[in-house]
């Protein structure tokens, strides 16, 4: 089962399971849960190849979704659910592949769509950058800096460079990662059903995720979708713009 961060307080709701991006962890989304965590059991997991959890060759999503699927089957057999990105899309397969599982869903910066972008130059950098003698996050900071000239995308990939290990390491499976690639960036051609329950989509301002065609894919899938703009954020809105992220969600999950 996947590496689980639970906290939270008991409560006669269903847990909310909380599924981070891609190249995060359980830990990106920690504002978000001890929002929730006042007045619900949260549950924020390390996505496979990810974190602390188990690595494995396939990274689809039919597979992240039967990884929530699991966890939620081991907390009662109904939560809330919530992803962002790569998360979003997972949250999204397990809505229309198992949606008795899923009581309310939140999306964050994503649609079931096909994306024409790629990441794998984040990959490259993070195998390019030398990780022998290193001992302090600012001395990875600086070798990072050499192939990652963004502050923030830098500060963001360090969270889950693994410094006590011998030698220092990544704790991302990369290689299946780049092999999965156009998945993670695509949508598979099914399911093609819909999710009736009440479904929230924030998007940020900044963010070009949720155009148009994005919107309209969500509308065909997700009927009762409420489709919500967050002012000043970008892809990262639960980042940019947390108090009023936190707040959105919390309302709807109410």
């Amino acid at each position: 089962m996947l590496n689980m961060i639970v906290t939270g307080v008991d409560s006669d709701q269903p847990p909310v399971l909380l599924a981070h991006g891609l190249f995060g962890s359980g830990r990106n989304l920690g504002g978000l849960a001890r929002r929730l965590g006042e007045t619900r059991r949260v549950i924020a997991v390390d996505m496979r190849n990810h974190g602390d959890s188990f690595h494995d060759t396939d990274h689809s999503y039919p597979a992240l979704a039967g990884d929530l699927a699991e966890v939620i089957e081991a907390y009662g057999g109904q939560a809330d659910v919530l992803g962002h990105s790569m998360g979003g899309k997972a949250a999204m397969m397990l809505a229309l592949t198992r949606p008795e599982l899923v009581r309310r869903l939140v999306v964050m910066d994503i649609a079931p769509f096909a994306y024409g972008h790629n990441q794998a130059g984040h990959i490259d950098a993070m195998e390019a950058t030398e990780l022998a003698g290193l001992r302090l996050r600012s001395e990875a900071d600086a070798r990072l800096a050499e192939h990652v000239v963004d502050a923030g995308v830098r500060a963001f990939l360090l969270q889950s460079l693994d410094l006590k290990a011998d030698p220092p390491r990544w704790k991302f499976n990369l290689v299946a990662l780049r092999d999965q690639m156009p998945l993670l960036v695509g949508w598979p051609e099914a399911p093609r059903g819909t999710f009736a329950g009440p479904a929230l989509f924030l998007t940020g301002e900044t963010s070009d995720y949720c155009q148009a065609p994005q919107r309209e894919a969500i509308h065909a899938h997700f009927p009762q979708a409420e489709i919500r703009m967050i002012s000043g954020a970008g892809h990262w809105l639960h980042a940019d713009r947390p108090a009023e992220v936190a707040e959105a969600v919390a309302d709807f999950l109410a």
